[in-house]
């Protein structure tokens, strides 16, 4: 008689897609389902998403997966996805409208209205987040203010996770982990901010049960199983954001180690056992009971380098050199000196969150001179990046008295060795390639795995799921260059012209 191999499932549902992965013991991935979600942009910087077809995607998901192996297989399930994005639901749970997403920026006047409305440092050290648009909060407030017929219907605002959760189990409970994003937890008591809340007309009751990441939030209900073809009675682990599971997913979780996602967005963080709070790094919830994780986003990534790429080297495409316009240029990037020949890149194209949250900064270059080309370009986006990873990295080894040993990579951008050899001599940190391919599902399943005791701890799970491949470190002579180009040059720069910046901003911006 052959022995069925046990599985978990995690499940990462994120702005553009469903995934849901089975994993074995050990950490490979038996088998997956994918399911796309579609973005809506319903007016000029709003972006929003049918709360549906997040439960639709992950439904059609989880049934691909299931063609693949035996249901009797799976012994749990996690789910991660994507942060501060919220629908507001019905007693039923059915979306009121469809939910606003994470990159929304309709909410400017409702940042202006807290700021004006709450002491911010107090704001920071309760929610662990300075005051921005990136959090649910001005979303809600937003919603609140403009949508007193909709407001009326709304029993509950839930993120992704709890959206989820609810059809899965029918309980409105969500992970301490997932919420937190929100902006409306006091982060040190581990529940909603009443008094937050009261103060902007909001009660806690409208937002779900809170449960710590990692323990059993509920089980698979009949409906829940009639929907995605799960065994009715399946636990269901409390899981945690997508950034705080990609950190699981890396093995970020002692000794320094912190991880580095270069994906649309770039993302890092790091586990520490203290709350602390800084304008530097956001404070979430640690997948690790008794943790926290400083996490720093800069909302430019590789969305830049594609931007890039489109606007200005499409046409790389017709020479048919069976290469990428992206490899075309990084092999062109490569061959030049560190600091591109003088020009310098400010990677602020999706304004700038920590360490300055600004919701008006925009992207800058200077040095152009006529020497300079689309490879010099490319590789000003690359290193300006790579400065601002130092700019916060640096925040964060300050704020925690501690320095990283190493960034554990991942995400597109990790598959360029030009990219991690620059992060690695701008930093001074030794970069290392993550060997997997799906860190952020992998995250989730760690937590489903240590959940029903197939792992004795977060750590021992970590080691035994996960590992890396090459290993990039600082040049010392390109660390000399970058050294005074960070120090003389690009630290100061957003700082001396932010205000012109502002002004720029105000003066070509329709009001929104």
């Amino acid at each position: 008689m052959i022995q069925k191999t046990p599985l978990v499932i995690g499940i990462d549902c994120s702005t553009t897609a469903c995934k849901a992965i089975a994993w074995s013991r050990e950490g490979k991935a038996v088998a997956e389902g994918r399911a796309a979600i579609p973005l809506l942009q319903p007016q000029a910087n709003w972006y929003e998403q049918d709360a549906w077809q997040w439960w639709n995607s992950t439904c059609q998901a989880i049934k691909q997966l299931l063609t693949q192996i035996d249901k009797s297989q799976i012994e749990a399930v996690c789910i991660t996805h994507q942060r501060e994005t919220f629908v507001a639901v019905d007693k039923d749970g059915k979306p009121v409208r469809n939910a606003i997403v994470w990159m929304d920026k309709r909410s400017r006047n409702q940042v202006a209205f807290l700021k004006n409305k709450i002491e911010l440092q107090h704001f920071n050290q309760l929610t662990g987040k300075p005051v921005s648009m990136t959090p649910s909060l001005p979303k809600i407030l937003w919603f609140s203010q403009n949508e007193p017929e909709n407001i009326a219907r709304t029993d509950k605002f839930l993120d992704v996770h709890g959206f989820l959760v609810y059809h899965l189990t029918g309980n409105f409970r969500t992970s301490l982990a997932s919420a937190d994003p929100m902006g409306t937890m006091d982060m040190q008591a581990h529940h909603w901010a009443t008094d937050l809340l009261t103060l902007l007309e909001l009660q806690a009751e409208q937002f779900a049960e809170l449960m710590p990441p990692g323990e059993i939030i509920g089980y698979v209900n009949d409906a829940g199983a009639l929907a995605t073809g799960l065994p009715t009675g399946l636990p269901i682990i409390a899981g945690a954001g997508d950034g705080q599971c990609a950190g699981l997913g890396a093995n970020a979780v002692g000794n320094g180690r912190a991880y580095l996602n270069l994906g649309t967005a770039i993302a890092s963080g790091i586990i520490t056992n203290s709350y602390t709070v800084n304008s530097a790094f956001r404070t979430m919830y640690a997948p690790i009971a008794g943790s926290y994780f400083l996490e720093t986003v800069l909302l430019g990534g590789v969305f830049t380098i594609t931007w890039f790429v489109e606007k200005f080297a499409s046409d790389l495409q017709r020479l048919n050199l069976n290469l990428s316009p992206e490899e075309i240029l990084e092999t062109a990037a490569a061959k030049l000196s560190p600091g591109a020949d003088g020009l310098m890149l400010v990677p602020y194209w999706n304004h700038v969150m920590n360490p300055y949250w600004d919701t008006s900064a925009s992207g800058i270059t200077i040095g152009w001179n006529g020497n300079h080309s689309r490879e010099h370009f490319y590789r000003a986006i690359l290193e300006g990046i790579a400065f601002e990873q130092r700019l916060v990295g640096d925040a964060v080894m300050s704020a925690i008295n501690q320095d990283f040993s190493e960034y554990v990579v991942m995400g597109g951008g990790s598959k360029s060795n030009l990219w991690c050899q620059i992060i690695a001599d701008v930093t001074g940190i030794p970069i290392v390639r993550s060997t997997t391919v799906e860190a952020t599902c992998l995250g989730a399943g760690i937590l489903a795995a240590v959940a029903i005791g197939w792992y004795s701890d977060i750590n021992s799970a970590c080691l035994a799921c996960t590992g890396t491949a090459e290993r990039f470190t600082p040049n010392h002579k390109s660390q000399l260059v970058y050294d005074k180009l960070y120090s003389k040059v690009y630290q100061p720069l957003f700082p001396t012209i932010q205000s012109l910046v502002n002004k720029l901003t105000d003066i070509s911006m329709t009001d929104d």
